[in-house]
């Protein structure tokens, strides 16, 4: 019997994971019956661990994380997050445009349950978080690109949770915005001490950015191979380690295409 447990946030210290997939499959109805998009995924995120999903598209990255999320439930295994409902971040920052952003960022806390009189202040401590100090009052059509997914960045944090879940928040942006924020995060998710579960398709972003890269394979998704990286943070795109470790990763992930290719 597949199940989500969801706790609230208590101790954190108390609790000995972010995050516990165990040996979960997902299949969806398709023309020619059930399809298995991901099989057998077993995968533990240890509190204040930065973990990276990597493949192929349709390998089943972000299937994993609506589920880790709670938007949807595993046919089979299941999925725990001890210290409460994880905060998601999309690849669009699904802003309100009505809304300023800082009160993009309240709506967050309100539904959190934090007191009307504190919403303000904590908006505007998320805001410099962020460093988008002063920019409470911008409507989301006065932000640029990577201003937008900053203050989305903001809003996920707000939900106070142990768990961040990004799929893929920089895709849409361009090199020099994405390696500004690849700094922020990781300045951010060190600060924070925040367990971060990252889904990308983009080796250099992952193995810039994580602890851990797991690498999935294509259709049905598998758990393909883990590295654990040992590069000090912060880190460059263009650093040597980076490179080196990139290049064995894509053989690794163009092998993967290829077995997929054959069948």
């Amino acid at each position: 019997m597949a199940t989500t447990t969801l706790t609230k946030a208590a101790d954190r210290t108390a609790v000995g994971q972010a995050a516990r997939i165990d040996h979960v499959s997902k299949s969806f109805a398709g023309p020619e019956g059930q399809q298995l998009v991901l099989d057998d995924i077993t995968l533990d995120v240890a509190p204040g661990e930065f973990v990276t999903l990597l493949g192929a598209s349709g390998c089943g990255k972000s299937t994993l994380l609506n589920l880790v999320a709670g938007l949807d439930r595993p046919s089979a295994g299941s999925i725990e997050t001890p210290g409460g409902r994880p905060a998601l971040m999309f690849q669009e920052h699904a802003l309100f445009p009505w809304l300023t952003a800082g009160k993009n960022i309240e709506l967050a806390l309100r539904l959190r349950g934090v007191p009307k009189s504190e919403r303000r202040t904590e908006a505007e401590r998320l805001l410099e978080l962020v460093r988008l100090g002063g920019a409470y009052g911008k409507r989301v059509h006065e932000l640029s690109g990577g201003m937008r997914q900053r203050v989305a960045m903001a809003r996920a944090l707000a939900q106070d949770s142990q768990l961040l879940l990004m799929d893929e928040p920089f895709a849409a942006l361009d090199a020099i915005t994405r390696d500004v924020l690849h700094d922020e995060l990781t300045r951010i998710w060190r600060e924070t001490n925040v367990s971060v579960l990252f889904v990308t398709h983009n080796v250099r972003e992952a193995v810039r950015l994580a602890e851990r890269v797991v690498l999935l394979s294509s259709r049905p998704g598998r758990i393909a191979r883990e590295w654990t990286v040992d590069i000090e943070q912060p880190r460059r795109i263009e650093d040597t380690a980076v490179a080196e470790l990139s290049v064995e990763i894509t053989e690794q992930l163009r092998g993967e295409i290829r077995r997929h290719g054959q069948h």
